[in-house]
């Protein structure tokens, strides 16, 4: 039970990893490369699709995480899964505390009433999404070498 445990968390997380990564180096930069109001109006759809879904797939990694840390206290590799669990705590609070204010304000954006400064702020909103990415890939990475 505890291998399907430890197996099933790993797969989730990866696949956070690889849709956060996807958001990061594949989908901004197309929608960055789009004419403005179609740049804008994308972020702004994303962020309306995903702002909805990345919560529970985040807590959902993070309580995974926790179980496997408790139910392999005793086994090999649980001070990874603990560190692991801790770096996925960091990027809940990235989250709560710095994306999901600008996601918040940018998903609800038209080409008519988002701010003059959008672009500064989906500059911001990239660069803790980095940092983000960051954190969970090593989260990731601690989580598959425990498993290994």
């Amino acid at each position: 039970m505890l291998t399907a445990l430890e197996v099933f968390t790993t797969v989730v997380v990866g696949l956070l990893v690889g849709v956060e990564f996807s958001v990061a180096f594949v989908l901004n930069p197309i929608f960055n490369g789009l004419p403005e109001d179609s740049a804008q109006l994308g972020r702004a759809h994303g962020g309306r699709m995903l702002g909805a879904l990345m919560p529970f797939w985040y807590i959902g990694s993070l309580v995974l995480s926790a179980v496997w840390a408790i139910a392999g206290w005793h086994h090999p590799g649980a001070g990874l899964v603990v560190i692991a669990a801790a770096l996925l705590i960091v990027s809940v609070l990235m989250s709560i505390l710095l994306l999901v204010p600008i996601n918040n304000r940018s998903k609800t954006w038209t080409v008519e009433n988002r701010p003059e400064d959008w672009k500064e702020q989906m500059n911001r909103w990239d660069r803790f999404h980095y940092v983000r990415v960051a954190v969970i890939v090593a989260a990731f990475a601690l989580l598959a070498t425990a498993l290994a």
